[in-house]
């Protein structure tokens, strides 16, 4: 039954749950939008003032890190925005110093790193997974607020986000990976062991975010369990948290283009072309 006013009209009825949904993800694409514009703009200072700056996700299998990280790089130039995910040490590297690795791959004048997972392997899935030897993971947890303070004092500015979920999104996103094919190359043997040890990775996590955090190089938690709302929510407090300033872009003038040479005729050899098909 509708609802009226005191005066006997109708009030406007509330707007359904496909209504609502469709608006909240309008809301959204609009504010990303933006938001990737103010990361192109933060982009243009980066370049102009060699400033340099490492931005290190971690965090719980499926919380979403991989789209975080596209959200912010798609708008933006590759080599200026460059993500870095190692893979497993290599038998030469693992007889390195443990950071040596990583900080090969700190940005020089004008970039910007982002680690789509980190030197915080260690504390993580290395201890869990039995990797590392315990004595090993302690010293890390010692040393690293050190060698971050390193970073941060030759003028490298460095974020850390951590994007937790809950127990019952983890489980509902792996379901969802396991019955889609376009997403089962996400589920790897890795995830679904930190499916079966969530608590050995929630002390893990607990200790790793308690050691590390420091005021040079804090931690910053994001809710994760709404994907859309941590994207908007964790851009936003990183363009926050760099001192970025928008520079004045100088349009280009096209000028005309040359003329066909006189006597220029197509080349008219077979080639190969692609069927069309849409």
């Amino acid at each position: 039954m509708s609802r009226k006013h005191k005066h006997g009209k109708a009030a406007p009825a509330e707007p359904g749950p496909k209504a609502a949904k469709k608006a909240r993800n309008k809301a959204y694409e609009a504010e990303l939008a933006r938001l990737q514009q103010e990361i192109a703009h933060l982009q243009a200072w980066v370049k102009a003032t060699g400033a340099r700056a490492v931005i290190v996700f971690e965090g719980r299998d499926a919380a979403g890190k991989g789209g975080m990280i596209k959200r912010i790089v798609e708008r933006v130039s590759p080599r200026v925005f460059r993500v870095v995910a190692l893979p497993a040490p290599s038998d030469r590297e693992k007889t390195q110093i443990y950071f040596q690795r990583y900080m090969a791959q700190l940005p020089a004048a004008g970039e910007v790193v982002i680690f789509d997972r980190s030197w915080y392997n260690r504390p993580g899935v290395e201890r869990v997974m039995g990797f590392t030897p315990e004595d090993r993971v302690r010293r890390f947890l010692e040393l690293v607020p050190a060698a971050e303070k390193v970073i941060v004092e030759n003028g490298i500015i460095l974020l850390k986000y951590f994007l937790d979920v809950s127990e019952e999104e983890q489980e509902r996103r792996f379901r969802q990976r396991i019955d889609d094919p376009v997403r089962q190359w996400k589920l790897s043997p890795m995830d679904v062991e930190s499916y079966r040890r969530w608590w050995d990775y929630t002390k893990a996590y607990d200790e790793m975010i308690r050691a590390t955090d420091s005021p040079h190089a804090p931690w910053w938690i994001v809710d994760s369990n709404d994907k859309k709302a941590a994207r908007i929510n964790c851009i936003t407090h990183l363009l926050r948290q760099i001192p970025y300033e928008r520079i004045a872009f100088e349009k280009p003038k096209l000028g005309r283009r040359q003329k066909r040479p006189e006597g220029y005729e197509p080349d008219r050899s077979a080639r190969n072309l692609v069927p069309r098909v849409f």
